[in-house]
């Protein structure tokens, strides 16, 4: 094939292939590995449902660029795909930072060495929380519901979202109330994270879960602002249509796709460091004992 023969819009479509195939390479060689060495079934599965998240936003992504003039609610559907896998991984995340604690919330398991702790909550959640209360069953719990309430929330209002769209009873009124809603509904389940962290920083330490919630975040933050930019860029005129048969919301979600699927390359690489193999190869143990050797 003569790539200068291409024209601009075949070269996009053929970039954005080759960084979904590079996501999904990285991914398949992350994950082939956790299977290689499959020795903790339960954080290793929630690891696996973790690093899909970037290779499936890709996919998603390019098939919403190679159909770019398809309707709203087809690109709706697209993005809840993206969004709905996304409440399914912050769910995970909180399961696999439970799972290094040995904490189980099904059997009543909480470490003594963790029971007691402050859980301090900052505003606005002192309006429906105590400012500090001490770490139990119950606590623990309630932190779990937070997370998964988004996880049923998504779905929901995704279907409902389609549902309106295809139905032609969708006015701004009720774009915005579903905004609202699922903003609520991801901030809570964030913030539970964010709360389970602080508490446990030091234990938590050895398990790099910084790097691992940032690459979920990361992920969501590029998707999120690059969509607001887009928009306000639509807003000033300096993104618009040259075609009469191509108005420029279409232009927008064809940038927007081409977009996550060159980031998702980005974040399938660093999650090779992030949900690294060591830990269940023996690697990360033989470094221990050199170390406590020397």
């Amino acid at each position: 094939m003569d790539i200068t023969t291409l024209n601009r819009g075949q070269l996009t479509l053929l970039g954005s292939a080759a960084c979904v195939m590079l996501s999904m390479h990285f991914t398949i060689q992350l994950m082939s590995q956790h299977l290689f060495y499959w020795k903790n079934p339960k954080e290793q599965k929630a690891i696996i449902i973790i690093i899909l998240m970037a290779p499936i936003y890709a996919i998603v992504s390019f098939v919403g660029l190679v159909d770019f003039r398809g309707s709203k609610a087809f690109f709706m559907f697209l993005e809840s795909i993206k969004e709905c896998y996304e409440a399914l991984v912050i769910a995970k995340f909180l399961a696999l930072m439970y799972s290094y604690l040995n904490i189980s919330i099904s059997k009543s398991i909480v470490p003594d060495e963790i029971k007691g702790r402050e859980i301090h909550h900052s505003f606005p959640m002192t309006l429906f929380q105590p400012h500090a209360v001490h770490l139990d069953h119950r606590t623990l719990k309630l932190l779990k519901y937070w997370t998964w309430q988004f996880v049923v929330i998504r779905p929901i209002c995704s279907i409902l979202m389609i549902a309106l769209q295809m139905l032609g009873v969708y006015p701004s009124w009720v774009s915005w109330t579903f905004t609202i809603v699922l903003n609520i509904s991801v901030s809570l389940a964030l913030y539970s994270l964010v709360v389970f962290y602080h508490v446990f920083a030091k234990e938590l330490e050895p398990h790099n879960p910084l790097a691992k919630f940032l690459c979920i975040k990361g992920i969501v933050f590029f998707c999120f602002w690059q969509g607001i930019v887009l928009d306000i860029l639509v807003a000033l005129g300096i993104i618009k249509s040259h075609h009469f048969w191509l108005d420029v919301e279409h232009i927008e979600e064809a940038i927007q796709n081409v977009l996550v699927c060159v980031e998702m390359v980005v974040f399938s690489v660093i999650q090779q460091y992030a949900y690294h193999v060591a830990p269940y190869s023996g690697d990360a143990e033989a470094k221990m004992k050199r170390k406590k050797d020397e």
